[in-house]
């Protein structure tokens, strides 16, 4: 496949990431708080997947990992929300399967594409541990926000999703400039700078509520 397409797919799945963090960071501005819109989670859920694609034509395990490990959380979220059960039930098993069929294939029915993506010349180990812990430790907000979202019932951005988002972004953003990666520079270049907003306007709110 050529690279201008294998691309458009990581473009088109970063502006879908950073439009979901638009609609969240307007949303919150308007409401001079942090709120979580439905659309959020439907953005990121669609996003997921193409660059869990993107990160298969690329090669990039690092890239897979992450989006692998957050995908059902997405969805879980819609269903807190509500949502999920309102999508045609063909999308619903295309979103479902497609990924996992993905992943038999890669690991159990070809090797040589395996020794590829954990051999890949263009990623060096140090490099590609240096994406795998990018990746578990931007992952590991969305954990937290789960448990943190199960506990309360219902789908939440705690402080704790915000401060991991930013720490995990900021290894993104390293991983990419090594790896020269234009898809990954893009969205968490944006990513951020909201992140970092969504820090102040929680400290702003606390500091409002304690002063009451």
């Amino acid at each position: 496949m050529s690279n201008w397409i294998i691309y458009s797919i990581g473009f088109i799945a970063q502006i879908m990431f950073s439009s979901r963090l638009v609609v969240q960071w307007i949303t919150s501005e308007r409401q001079k708080k942090v709120i979580t819109p439905t659309l959020f989670w439907t953005l990121s859920l669609f996003a997921s997947f193409l660059l869990f694609v993107y990160g298969y034509l690329r090669e990039d395990f690092a890239i897979m990992l992450g989006q692998g490990l957050t995908y059902f959380i997405y969805i879980r979220n819609l269903q807190l929300k509500g949502e999920w059960a309102k999508f045609p039930w063909f999308l619903r098993y295309f979103l479902l399967i497609v990924p996992v069929l993905i992943s038999i294939f890669y690991f159990n029915n070809n090797v040589i594409d395996r020794d590829i993506l954990f051999k890949n010349e263009d990623i060096p180990l140090w490099l590609l541990v240096l994406g795998i812990v990018s990746q578990i430790t931007f992952t590991l907000r969305f954990v937290y926000q789960w448990i943190y979202s199960e506990v309360k019932k219902e789908s939440l951005l705690p402080l704790g999703f915000w401060l991991l988002s930013l720490s995990g972004s900021l290894l993104i953003l390293t991983y990419a400039i090594y790896r020269k990666d234009p898809v990954l520079f893009l969205g968490h270049g944006l990513g951020s700078i909201i992140y970092t907003r969504n820090l102040f306007l929680i400290r702003k709110s606390n500091v409002k509520n304690v002063s009451k």
